[in-house]
């Protein structure tokens, strides 16, 4: 038998059920601000200033977005978590653009532009849709190495990259992310 009952959970009574409920949704909770959190020890150094381009032949650098924050998505139209999350940064980008986080998304396709451009039409995607300058080589971002699809990157707005997530993000996460780290920097300034 699999899932929760497998592991002797079902035996607690009604109290320490709530009580693990809760205590599991509050580690699950963590765990995802967690694993966004990690640092991808392989990303761009700060100094770099990685180029795409657009999906109408005009380069784009993170240092355009300077002083907001960048989330950097790398999907494809082909990936089922990919279309999965584009309705949660479709609302991050909405919520933010025009105060402090722009989202790239960065499509790792080699195909034809045409392709990527109807999926994003009829998916209603107003954020930045790019490609790697050079195209995609199917192991590796301007990052470092690429372990899966999707995959997103946070760029503070200083232009650092401080966290990589391979998996889908939600709005919520990325929020969760932007506030602690703001909150953990601010009290660092302080000190």
């Amino acid at each position: 038998m699999h899932g929760l009952d497998s592991v002797g959970l079902s035996s607690f009574s009604n109290a320490s059920s709530k009580y693990w409920k809760k205590t599991l949704s509050a580690l699950l909770l963590s765990f995802g601000v967690m694993a966004l959190s990690q640092t991808n020890a392989l990303a761009a150094d700060s100094s770099d200033d990685p180029a795409f381009v657009t999906l109408d032949g005009k380069e784009v650098k993170l240092s355009d977005y300077k002083g907001k924050w960048i989330i950097v998505n790398y999907w494809a139209t082909w990936c089922p978590p990919c279309r999965m999350e584009i309705p949660e940064l479709e609302m991050f980008y909405e919520k933010h653009k025009d105060k402090d986080a722009v989202v790239l998304g960065v499509n790792y396709e080699t195909g034809d532009v045409k392709h990527v451009q109807d999926f994003a039409r009829q998916q209603m995607v107003s954020y930045p849709i790019v490609r790697e300058k050079g195209g995609a080589n199917g192991r590796s971002t301007v990052f470092g190495p690429l372990k899966g699809l999707p995959t997103t990157y946070m760029v503070t707005p200083k232009g650092e990259v401080v966290a990589a997530r391979t998996g889908m993000v939600d709005q919520k996460m990325l929020e969760d992310f932007m506030a602690k780290f703001n909150e953990m920097n601010s009290k660092d300034k302080a000190k």
